[in-house]
């Protein structure tokens, strides 16, 4: 692991020189589409502008900064960031980029490994125009960048930083894709093509493009199409089924809870629901991870000896009874699938101020009316 990570490092101090970067704001020049659609996104948010994500990384360590390899991907000084030898610099375009265009467009390949799959770079020629990769059979070229299509951007180039990651102590602590994927699964649904060109100067006239918009979770619409949910009774049973459409987990990341809320009600009247006070007190029906560090239940996972999580994942369908009181003609059953994007102990410890992270975010509302 060792090597592989001193590898990382040496493809990635001969990207550019310093001070040479093309950073985002230089690629609305042509793309101003693109560029507006990632501004919106989740690859838009780093270290300065997600608070949940830099809470978390500080909570992890004040020192060093182990986050940016995926988080700050085009750091200059990554290895000090690393090592604690440098903290992220808010006058630094390549730490404010977060994953930035330039990053995710000159991947050359991934290379699988044991704790985090690593992004190997194209290389940068001096004094040469840097060459860009992307999909397109027949790119359109400019006086910026060179562009070429290449075959990673259809099989892996979404593993280097949404495949898996594990601890020092070898705990999965994120998962989303296994090693049989490949990348056209994830741009079919979260980059889908939309009407307009990628350029300002589109010298082939193409009327659409793949949205970097990268729609995920936030998205109220987006979301919705994720999870079925099935409602049926049998006496004094109620039987849910959930199945999960993704090619990915339903919960990926730790810091996350998805969880169901079912209300029966008569006559305006709540007569049964799965749970009392928190979403967690209904084991079958609430999902996010859980750590242990020395037997003792932890948060942060950074440091977990243990860990597990309660999942719906890829494809599968789970069935969920529970038992309820005689139903009658007229009872309304409402199952609703929600998210927190920071779960209640994880904003606790924390101490998130943020608070619209914890309220949670409707993804799928079912209701039957007997």
């Amino acid at each position: 692991m060792k090597y592989l990570f001193f590898f990382f490092l040496l493809f990635h101090s001969q990207l550019f020189p310093k001070g040479d970067y093309p950073d985002n704001h230089s690629c609305k020049e042509c793309h101003e589409n693109i560029y507006d659609e990632y501004q919106t996104s989740a690859h838009s948010m780093g270290y300065f502008n997600d608070t949940l994500h830099r809470k978390i990384a500080d909570a992890v360590s004040t020192k060093k900064y182990s986050c940016a390899t995926c988080h700050m991907p085009m750091a200059d000084n990554m290895n000090e960031l690393i090592v604690g030898k440098a903290r992220p610099d808010k006058s630094n375009k390549t730490h404010t980029d977060a994953v930035s265009c330039y990053f995710c467009h000159t991947i050359a390949y991934v290379k699988r490994a044991h704790k985090f799959n690593i992004n190997i770079k194209a290389r940068q020629a001096e004094n040469y125009k840097p060459t860009l990769y992307g999909r397109l059979e027949k790119p359109d070229e400019n006086d910026k960048h060179s562009s070429s299509s290449n075959p990673v951007y259809a099989k892996k180039v979404c593993m280097g930083c949404h495949s898996h990651k594990q601890n020092d102590n070898n705990v999965t602590i994120f998962r989303a894709m296994n090693e049989e994927q490949d990348s056209l699964e994830c741009i079919k649904c979260h980059m889908p093509k939309v009407s307009g060109s990628a350029e300002k100067m589109d010298k082939r006239a193409r009327g659409e493009h793949v949205s970097h918009r990268f729609l995920g979770i936030r998205d109220i619409t987006f979301r919705k199409r994720g999870v079925d949910i099935g409602i049926a009774t049998d006496n004094n049973k109620l039987i849910i089924t959930l199945t999960n459409k993704m090619a990915h987990p339903l919960i990926i990341q730790p810091a996350r809870a998805k969880f169901l809320k079912i209300e029966i009600v008569r006559s305006g009247k709540v007569i049964w629901q799965n749970y009392m006070k928190k979403p967690s007190e209904d084991r079958q029906g609430y999902f996010a991870y859980s750590f242990k560090r020395g037997g003792k239940r932890i948060i942060i996972p950074a440091t977990a000896t243990e860990g597990s999580v309660y999942n719906l994942n890829t494809k599968e369908t789970k069935v969920l009874n529970y038992t309820i009181p005689p139903l009658e003609k007229g009872d309304i059953i409402t199952v609703s699938l929600y998210v927190q994007l920071a779960k209640s102990e994880c904003a606790k410890a924390i101490e998130l101020e943020d608070k619209s992270l914890i309220e949670p975010l409707l993804i799928k509302e079912v209701i039957l009316k007997l």
